[in-house]
């Protein structure tokens, strides 16, 4: 079988960029052809012999994301088109070609951010809001139009699917939830070491993963819920920190003592051993990755239900609170696990032992499987000969990380 997978990035230590290497290399163990239509691939898979590289590179010329992925989106659709007779699936992920997807894995859904309550951006709230405002609204109308014109969709949960029913407008076709995998093994056999993240030896130390820069992942909430912590209650936050308002609101919060900025930290699963908390209380996530990165490593995790991922934690591992920016609430979880270690340890086991059931081959043997379904029902002829799926209706559930 021959496979296109259109991204932007292909590697080992990028989150989307993750997902499409771990289903291109089970592709590639299949005996499949894969060629990757994208701007930046890992060499480990350029140096496969079934590996066709498509270059799509963008000019950094063009001022923001949003024109460079609309370049990135036309010129990889007029290659699909003019090479539809080298692959049999196409599998594309979210608004990111022109072309029609066989397989369109839904990583975000911006009609969902949008919808939120907990949307900041205005044209009214300065120059970046508006940016940030119109890049959200011109994103939902993009993703509509490609999730429409998708014969499966594959959301990394439950709660993108439900988004994607939501604002899909037209009827969908067929949503199925394949959840983000995660290196299961990796993360629990990692050595603990403080020192190598200069973080102190003898407190409580909670860890934020996430972009540094937004106030959608919401490190603020997180710091108003430390101030209200005892002095032994310490933060480390991972993360670009260029261009972050964090460090200084830490230091108007007058908890600057407390909280570690540890900038981008390679070593994941060496951080993620060396704490006794993960904090994670995101105003809208799709699927984290660092949420299954977190409990792979053992630790018990503090969420909000409008975070992606919420929706598998179970209280013997996690709590997960209603509101996000609840930081009463959040200080209030946060105290029960530092005051009880002995229900500490027992949550982290529980979260480990329920990571290992989102292995990225578990993830990686769904896409193959849908892969072959897809190019058996159509002879693996072009998208316009595919049989017309039975459309989800708005009502309908959804069963864990199954077809629906």
């Amino acid at each position: 079988m021959r496979v296109a997978i259109v991204t932007h990035v292909v590697r080992h230590n990028d989150g989307q960029g993750r997902v499409n290497h771990e289903i291109a290399r089970a592709a590639l163990d299949e005996g499949f052809e894969v060629t990757l239509v994208a701007s930046h691939v890992a060499p480990e898979l350029l140096a496969h012999p079934k590996v066709k590289w498509v270059r799509v590179q963008p000019s950094k010329l063009w001022p923001t994301n949003l024109l460079r992925q609309q370049v990135f989106a036309l010129k990889s659709a007029l290659w699909l088109k003019s090479h539809r007779s080298e692959y049999d699936v196409l599998h594309v992920n979210g608004f990111i070609t022109w072309a029609h997807a066989d397989v369109n894995s839904a990583h975000f859904v911006h009609g969902g951010w949008a919808r939120s309550k907990y949307y900041p951006f205005g044209l009214t709230r300065g120059l970046w809001s508006a940016y940030q405002f119109v890049y959200t609204r011109a994103n939902a109308v993009l993703e509509r139009w490609a999730y429409r014109r998708s014969r499966v969709i594959a959301a990394v949960s439950r709660k993108v699917a439900d988004e994607i029913i939501v604002s899909g407008g037209n009827p969908i076709e067929r949503v199925d939830v394949i959840y983000n995998g995660v290196d299961t093994r990796g993360f629990s056999g990692a050595t603990p070491d403080r020192a190598k993240f200069n973080l102190p030896a003898d407190q409580f130390l909670l860890l934020f993963v996430g972009d540094l820069r937004t106030p959608r992942k919401n490190l603020g909430t997180v710091l108003h819920a430390l101030k209200q912590l005892p002095e032994h209650v310490h933060l480390a936050v991972a993360g670009y920190l260029p261009g972050s308002p964090y460090p200084e609101m830490a230091r108007e919060l007058g908890v600057a003592s407390r909280v570690h900025f540890l900038g981008l930290v390679r070593e994941m699963p060496v951080l993620m051993s060396s704490v006794d908390s993960y904090v994670f209380p995101s105003r809208y996530e799709a699927m984290s990755l660092s949420l299954l990165e977190a409990m792979a490593a053992g630790l018990p995790v503090v969420t909000a239900r409008t975070a992606g991922g919420a929706e598998i934690i179970t209280p013997d591992c996690g709590i997960v609170l209603e509101d996000p920016d609840d930081a009463t609430a959040l200080a209030g979880a946060i105290k029960q696990l530092a005051d009880d270690a002995p229900r500490r340890a027992a949550m982290g086991e529980a979260a480990a032992e329920l990571a290992c059931s989102f292995g990225w081959a578990r993830m990686a043997a769904q896409y193959i499987a849908l892969y072959r379904e897809l190019a058996g029902e159509a002879g693996a002829t072009a998208r316009s000969d595919a049989p017309t799926l039975a459309p989800l209706s708005s009502g309908q559930a959804l069963p864990r990380a199954e077809t629906t």
